[in-house]
């Protein structure tokens, strides 16, 4: 399954600490129903949000919509048609959704009972993600992974 994390969140605040750079900004946001929050740096230009929009937020392994794996080899060794933009035939979940970025897990800090926080940069542009254990587990330190969001 490529679907790695699936969940609507509210926005908190948006650059609570003042704004760092033109057109960047950080959102805090929580989700009503697992107790999870986030801190995310987005491209506010391209992805404007604002405090008590709700949003949805999609981590996958891949962006193709057939379960192949992300390397784009078939089980038969055969390529398959996924990736991003080829020829725009196909843009898989990427289709579906208003904002898409690249990145890789890099840090799984575990803290107080089984609250944990994964840690994901998207060329710079940041994810906290915390919550129960039970939610994030399918994140793994080292594993590259597309953030999908849409409103």
């Amino acid at each position: 399954m490529s679907i790695l994390f699936d969940q609507v969140f509210e926005v908190d605040t948006v650059d609570k600490d003042g704004k760092k750079f033109d057109r960047v900004s950080r959102i805090t946001a929580t989700s009503p129903t697992h107790s999870l929050s986030l801190i995310l740096d987005i491209a506010s230009e391209l992805y404007p949000l604002q405090p008590s929009d709700n949003f949805s937020l999609v981590l996958a392994r891949t962006l193709s919509t057939a379960s192949a794996p992300a390397d784009g080899a078939a089980a038969d060794g055969a390529e398959t048609s996924g990736g991003w933009r080829p020829g725009k035939e196909d843009e898989g979940l990427a289709e579906e959704y208003e904002y898409v970025c690249y990145g890789k897990v890099y840090k799984f800090d575990e803290g107080k009972e089984e609250v944990v926080t994964a840690y994901v940069s998207f060329g710079g542009l940041l994810l906290a993600l915390s919550g129960h254990v039970r939610h994030l587990s399918n994140l793994v330190v080292g594993e590259n992974v597309y953030l999908l969001m849409r409103r």
